[in-house]
């Protein structure tokens, strides 16, 4: 398993990091001041986030997320066609800043919907929906968390989708639903059951729903840790009797399970690119503030409880990811069902080592570590919601162990084959 960069792979990174240093980097107090001029106004898009994300489709750094395209797909929808092994140094590249993948139009949850419109969408659904997301003209939601049912087991969603002639009518209660907040978000798909009769994991679909429609409801943005991720965020939204065409249906009824399972691999290990470079730049910013510092009569850092510290986060993320790389190589040479174990490591392994790094990184900077100068605190809130997005870690270690035992369960008394 060799985990070395492709040439192609080595070149994006070249131009990735060369974007981040010369355009990303300074625009990062832009992008606060912005924001913070829009005082309590604060769902609408900083201008600066358009200028970058016109200079990185110039570049040609844009949709680098996507894989190959099937050869009957139009040059319409296709993005840099990388695989996973050469995206993940990208990506892990774009976490370091936490709004930077939205740059290259490589943002989620953008990056999964357009997945799915790519994998499975009607060329109707790809000229509406897929086309301006691909261009970065709109964003998108998925709606599938709800708040009176434990989510973690999709098969208690409760939201309905029924047939009534040539419509579909939507109604349920979701939550979570990430990116509703922004006013460019113009499409979410929404999962619920169609049959509660079928088996279980035939009861669900998946539909287009404009979140223009009549009946679509935001009843609040939800806050994580008190930060409101504006102009993201996090919505609540209900859904009253929504009627949209049968055409925005995807893939067909009863198909949902097997439409988020094609999604939720490829956006769990994206998520978990990111992640590692969050964990990178929590440690950079750790050095730096330990190099800046004397205390006692020397240097924080020439301390031996912080040269500890800073040892076990640069093992962490290696070991990290190399197992993020391991997932991705599978998910290339054997699919993502057949990778589903590393990709469920990696999606408990990647939050849980870089929310220690970040603890580390917000110790050193003492009082100013949980205050906003530093993001870290912030950044800390992002990461810690990801031991629940996409399915929590109890869910992963679950599968993990059922994998882990099968290899002896038939063999209980001999070696293992």
């Amino acid at each position: 398993m060799n985990f070395d960069h492709s040439e192609t792979a080595k070149a994006y990174m070249a131009r990735v990091a060369a974007f981040m240093r010369s355009e990303i980097a300074p625009a990062i107090p832009v992008y606060a001041a912005q924001m913070h001029g829009f005082g309590t106004a604060r769902w609408q898009v900083p201008p600066v986030i358009e200028t970058l994300k016109a200079k990185a489709k110039t570049a040609g750094l844009w949709n680098l997320f996507l894989p190959p395209s099937p050869a009957h797909d139009t040059a319409d929808y296709r993005g840099a066609g990388l695989s996973n092994l050469d995206y993940a140094p990208l990506a892990e590249l774009m976490g370091r800043v936490p709004w930077a993948s939205e740059v290259f139009n490589c943002a989620a949850p953008d990056t999964g919907n357009m997945e799915v419109l790519h994998r499975y969408g009607t060329p109707a659904q790809k000229d509406r929906w897929l086309a301006p997301l691909m261009a970065g003209e709109i964003r998108s939601a998925f709606l599938m968390t709800e708040p009176e049912v434990a989510s973690s087991d999709a098969t208690n969603i409760q939201t309905e989708i029924r047939r009534d002639g040539d419509d579909y009518i939507i109604s349920g209660r979701k939550w979570w639903s990430s990116g509703a907040g922004d006013p460019r978000c113009k499409i979410a798909i929404v999962m619920g059951k169609t049959d509660p009769s079928a088996e279980p994991h035939k009861q669900q679909s998946q539909i287009l729903v404009p979140l223009d429609a009549p009946g679509v409801e935001i009843k609040r943005m939800l806050p994580v840790f008190g930060y409101d991720d504006a102009p993201h965020g996090h919505a609540e939204i209900l859904l009253k009797e929504v009627r949209v065409p049968a055409d925005h249906l995807i893939l067909g009824e009863g198909r949902g399970f097997e439409i988020a399972q094609g999604r939720l691999g490829p956006g769990r290990i994206h998520h978990c690119m990111r992640t590692i470079g969050a964990a990178e730049a929590a440690l950079e910013a750790m050095c730096r503030r330990l190099l800046s510092r004397t205390a006692f009569g020397k240097k924080i850092a020439e301390h031996s409880i912080w040269e500890q510290r800073i040892a076990e986060a640069r093992i962490d993320i290696e070991m990290t990811r190399l197992l993020c790389l391991k997932a991705a190589f599978m998910m290339d040479h054997v699919g993502n069902k057949a990778a589903k174990t590393e990709i469920a490591m990696i999606k408990v392994a990647a939050p849980r080592t870089a929310l220690k790094v970040i603890d580390d990184a917000i110790q050193a900077h003492g009082g100013a570590g949980v205050s906003d100068d530093f993001d870290l605190a912030k950044a800390y809130a992002g990461i810690r919601t990801l031991r629940l997005a996409d399915g929590p870690d109890e869910v992963h270690c679950r599968s993990i162990t059922k994998d882990e035992l099968r290899k002896y369960r038939d063999n209980a008394y001999g070696r293992a084959e």
